[in-house]
């Protein structure tokens, strides 16, 4: 098939994307989670102001504002790089999310395991480290493989700034070849790609024994 190499050029970009939004998502994620859990009045309001931000905007439009709009605010930031202005966008949209997960997780856990750590010496940071965290991971692998699965589908919309991902690609061949059945190889191959990652995500969910 002469358009299978497009395609899986188009599908690296996909999961490349994916990939680096999820660990951005996580990483910055974290620390919002933490900052809304927090006790000190400026950090919380202004954590609980970028989750509601991010999770109250279409993602399509935080995307075109960073790529479009901020170079017309001002050309020092503008993004030339489409895989980076979308991983970006997805990135921080992605960290909104991450950060209520990874907020419910924590508070999830049994508030007498908190008490039993002070009573034992332990500073907040290291009951977090050494006790909640741990325990948190475990909890936070279905849901993550949910997210995970969600922003590779959205990755489609990068297609408004033009980045070549499979879902560009893909129309890109039926617009120049006028023949519609480009989307079934495509369908499949995202198909694949969700059939692995989540097959994944379930060998690690077992490894962890989530549900014991």
């Amino acid at each position: 098939m002469k358009w299978l190499p497009s395609l899986i050029e188009g599908a690296k970009i996909t999961i490349s994307l994916t990939i680096v939004t999820t660990i951005l998502g996580m990483l910055i994620g974290a620390i919002f989670a933490l900052g809304k859990m927090s006790k000190i009045p400026g950090i919380t309001h202004f954590c609980r102001a970028y989750i509601f931000f991010f999770r109250g905007t279409p993602l399509l439009m935080q995307l075109m504002f960073i790529y479009y709009s901020l170079p017309l605010i001002n050309p020092n930031f503008a993004i030339q790089d489409r895989f980076l202005a979308a991983a970006i966008a997805f990135g921080l949209n992605s960290a909104a999310y991450c950060a209520e997960l990874i907020r419910a997780a924590i508070e999830s856990i049994d508030k007498g395991q908190f008490e039993v750590a002070k009573a034992l010496g332990f500073t907040y940071g290291q009951t977090m480290r050494k006790i909640i965290i741990p325990q948190t991971y475990k909890r936070l692998v279905p849901p993550f493989a949910n997210e995970f699965i969600m922003i590779l589908k959205d990755a489609s919309l990068t297609s408004i700034i033009a980045l070549q991902d499979l879902s560009k690609v893909t129309t890109a061949i039926q617009s120049s070849s006028s023949k519609y059945t480009v989307f079934i190889p495509s369908m499949i191959i995202y198909l694949v790609i969700t059939g692995v990652f989540s097959k994944l995500f379930e060998c690690i969910e077992k490894k962890y024994s989530v549900y014991e």
